[in-house]
């Protein structure tokens, strides 16, 4: 038998929070990742 656990609404709001801050970070390598390898081909070099 599979038994649920109940998440409180403080509960909710803080993974919510952690989420889009993960979501950020992750959102903010990308770019910088990005950005480095323009610029590591010659993107962006004279």
């Amino acid at each position: 038998m599979i038994e649920t656990v109940k998440v409180t609404e403080a509960q909710r709001k803080s993974r919510r929070g952690r989420n889009v801050a993960l979501g950020l970070v992750l959102a903010a390598l990308v770019v910088l990742f990005y950005i480095v390898t323009l610029i590591k081909i010659g993107g962006f070099a004279n």
